[in-house]
């Protein structure tokens, strides 16, 4: 039988994090600086806990204005200051009650700007070396920051069910209004070719291959709930383990 992880970005206040943790193995919690507080941070931990589910800490840069999802001209030394702290803040919360922080996955424009620009991707392979190097990483294959982590951490590569790719396998994006995938249905044969065949199939219709230890379902997806209760149902009935 095969697995597959399913992982979501939660803490974001989306409002769906209750719903939605049930059906995935790992979440990513994010640090307070494009979302989130302490108050929340503690109560998705108790809710992860609560499900079983593996946590991580979703650093992003220190930019709520724009919900980090713009790219942000920070010193090197700066910005491993900041991620060093955002992901403290949640390891420390997630020991307070008994657990350990599994993972790290940059947030939205980090984490694109850590698959291409090696300054961005060398802040976050310092921050999480000098935390913890038993913390696995959360990025996309062949990209700077899995090369950096190469020998010295371990990184999970992930692919996305809910955002359509270009051609380079890079995201489409959320500037274009095919970026995100919103329909249970389309969601489900997108992820059913990654996992059936090993290829993700682009927005221009080429089927490319992709290799992945882990899928991403949006949190603040507005449909979220609906597509990972399809996946979930869906893929039990071809007796994949998702949990």
């Amino acid at each position: 039988m095969k697995k597959i992880i399913f992982n979501a970005d939660v803490g974001e206040e989306a409002g769906f994090d209750d719903q939605i943790m049930p059906y995935v193995s790992w979440c990513n919690i994010a640090c307070g600086s494009h979302a989130g507080n302490d108050l929340v941070i503690q109560k998705t931990i108790e809710l992860a806990m609560r499900h079983n589910v593996k946590i991580g800490a979703h650093p992003s840069y220190p930019d709520r204005d724009n919900f980090g999802r713009v790219s942000m001209n920070i010193p090197n030394d700066d910005l491993v200051k900041t991620l060093t702290e955002q992901i403290i803040k949640v390891k420390l919360k997630v020991e307070k009650f008994g657990g350990v922080l599994h993972h790290v996955k940059p947030h939205g424009a980090l984490y694109n700007d850590a698959v291409k620009k090696e300054e961005i991707a060398s802040s976050i392979f310092e921050s999480v070396k000098n935390i913890d190097k038993r913390l696995y990483v959360i990025s996309l294959k062949d990209s700077r920051l899995s090369y950096l982590c190469k020998d010295v951490l371990d990184v999970k590569y992930e692919a996305f069910a809910d955002r359509n790719y270009n051609e380079d396998l890079s995201l489409v994006s959320r500037s274009n209004k095919e970026a995100v995938i919103t329909n249970s249905v389309q969601v489900f044969d997108h992820v059913l070719k990654m996992v059936s065949e090993g290829k993700i199939k682009t927005i221009t219709g080429e089927e490319l291959p992709v290799l992945f230890d882990t899928i991403c379902v949006h949190g603040d997806n507005p449909n979220s709930l609906n597509i990972l209760r399809h996946m979930y149902d869906e893929f039990s009935k071809m007796n994949y383990i998702l949990k």
